[in-house]
């Protein structure tokens, strides 16, 4: 009602007729001003009756109400987005230390399996080379092996065809029997 009487008052108070200062009454169907103040009481009157400002009220109370759950929603997802992001920033940094742990025993097998196959190295190195002086080792025993041959074979044919120049039969017979005496002894 208090509504009433202030859009009421503003209507009278906003009259153009008023403020022109016509002669004709305000109160006259004839004045247009009058009509259309009429008009807009009873649209506000039937406002009224019809309970619109409640209704709106109620529609605005409504559109608050969803507002402000879409609101709640709106911090509950935040939240839980905020949990989620902690949750996968935790786990990034889980993985990031478990691929750091996983780099670095790769370089210390790494570097023990470089040390392991140095030392293999060194020792088939050295097994090589051991091998390879024992192959001229016996190279050379078996050099030294066939020139003592050859030498002997050689001092043996010099000494035969010595021997055959010097020699005559009667030396030949006695160098015989001197040897056949030699190798009896020896037997027995």
């Amino acid at each position: 009602m208090r509504l009433l009487l202030t859009a009421l008052m503003t209507a009278l108070a906003a009259s153009p007729a008023l403020a022109a200062g016509e002669d004709k009454p305000f109160f006259y169907l004839g004045n247009t001003d009058f009509i259309v103040t009429l008009a807009f009481l009873a649209f506000i009157g039937l406002l009224l009756y019809l309970k619109v400002p409640g209704k709106v009220g109620g529609m605005l109370d409504a559109r608050a109400d969803g507002i402000k759950s879409d609101l709640e929603e709106a911090r509950a997802l935040r939240e839980e987005a905020k949990t989620l992001l902690a949750s996968y920033e935790r786990k990034q940094k889980e993985v990031q230390e478990q691929a750091d742990r996983i780099v670095a025993s790769a370089k210390d097998e790494a570097a023990k399996a470089a040390e392991t196959a140095k030392s293999e190295i060194v020792d088939s190195v050295a097994r090589r080379l051991a091998g390879a002086e024992e192959q001229i080792a016996a190279a050379q025993a078996a050099a030294v092996k066939d020139i003592r041959n050859q030498a002997v074979t050689v001092a043996v044919g010099a000494a035969q065809d010595i021997i055959a120049k010097q020699m005559d039969a009667k030396g030949a017979s006695s160098l015989i029997d001197d040897a056949i005496a030699e190798v009896g002894a020896k037997l027995h």
